[in-house]
């Protein structure tokens, strides 16, 4: 790898998240133990630090606002990013080119999950609802999806807490109205979910046994037969050996990671323990995968699409044996040997992991320990 920009969080970094917003498609947030970094990546050698955002514990999920627009883009820039920190508690992070860093809190106490939040989202589609909702799943089984701005101003009924900021202005307005949530209940821990620019009203939601639902979260259930948590379900994906691995005591530290392909809201990939899968929805086959394959024999972890080349998918390697290793394959030859990225050797293991949308190349930004490391992966792929 050459040209590789290395930016140090000082603390292990367990989130990374480009946004993909089309003006802010050159920022990147970290998220690590105590605090949330937000960046801007010139070049492969240059990099700006916009915000930095202190959250009290270890961030265990991002999300980046429709919102957001990189300085690059316009004067009148704004950073706004979702995260969920290991307390179970949500905080809502902004800034812009004429305010301070701010975070406001939400969704802790009996309103909010129970379980550790694994992945966040916001609403999909192009209107401005995208930019109200956001979902978050997590080890309690739920889909929560937040309305971020209430027309009901429940809080005083429910403590809010303030906002804090860089700069404490007494006379600034007081405590927001607390986010609502709309809960669906699954039948077992979430691990990921994700939004599609071509629609507002639906979730590619997947479970620990890797099972992929596309959800209408906008559904009533009291508008249904069911009255039940399936009224939501509009496709249920399963690939069957995944899911009987998953039941096996040797892979019960395998997780799903579901990513929609963000050019085609019909094509949604997958990766469950050594296996990946790709459907195609208008091609459902009683919710078989149309393509299956095997990307690391002791298990893959994250799966992400390459926003610049959406032919690309990438695995990231699941154990530390293996090192910092990810497998990028082409949906084209599916069934053809990934190229593979060695970014570090064992015992290093990468924590996360994403394409950036810089331009019209394929830049990845990986975890690794207190590092995130930013590279180009060139036009050999």
């Amino acid at each position: 790898m050459n040209d590789v920009l290395r930016l140090n969080h000082g603390s292990d970094v367990y989130v990374v998240r480009s946004c993909h917003n089309e003006d802010g498609t050159d920022l990147l947030a970290l998220g690590g133990e105590h605090s949330v970094e937000v960046y801007q990546i010139n070049t492969a050698t240059t990099y700006r630090r916009l915000a930095t955002f202190h959250v009290g514990n270890r961030v265990t999920a991002l999300a980046w606002s429709p919102r957001s627009v990189s300085p690059s883009r316009s004067d009148e820039w704004v950073v706004e990013i979702a995260a969920a920190g290991i307390d179970f508690g949500l905080h809502l992070l902004s800034k812009s080119s004429s305010s301070a860093e701010s975070t406001f809190q939400f969704g802790g106490g009996l309103s909010g999950h129970h379980g550790k939040v694994n992945d966040m989202c916001f609403c999909g589609g192009r209107d401005e609802d995208n930019k109200r909702y956001v979902a978050t799943v997590s080890d309690d089984k739920m889909l929560m999806v937040w309305d971020l701005h209430p027309p009901l101003d429940i809080s005083s009924a429910i403590p809010s807490p303030e906002v804090s900021s860089a700069n404490d202005d007494s006379s600034s307005p007081g405590p927001r109205p607390q986010p609502t949530a709309y809960a669906i209940a699954f039948s077992h821990p979430l691990t990921t979910v994700d939004s599609h620019p071509h629609s507002s009203k639906e979730f590619l939601v997947s479970d620990c046994r890797g099972s992929v639902y596309l959800t209408d979260w906008r559904t009533d259930p009291h508008q249904t037969e069911q009255g039940t948590w399936r009224h939501s379900i509009v496709v249920e994906l399963t690939e069957s050996r995944a899911i009987s691995n998953s039941l096996l005591a040797t892979s019960s530290q395998w997780n799903a990671f579901a990513a929609w392909r963000r050019d085609n809201a019909d094509i949604v990939g997958v990766s469950c323990g050594p296996r990946f899968a790709i459907w195609d929805l208008s091609k459902l086959r009683g919710g078989k995968p149309l393509h299956v394959g095997t990307s690391f024999a002791d298990g893959g972890y994250a799966f992400r699409w390459c926003p610049t080349n959406p032919d690309y998918f990438a695995i990231s390697a699941h154990s530390n044996a293996r090192g910092a290793v990810i497998h990028v394959h082409n949906i084209g030859y599916v069934h053809a040997q990934p190229s593979v990225i060695n970014i570090a050797p064992a015992p290093h293991r990468i924590r996360d992991f994403d394409f950036m949308g810089v331009c019209t190349q394929q830049v990845l930004a990986v975890a690794l320990g207190h590092q995130v490391a930013v590279f180009a992966l060139g036009d050999d792929l």
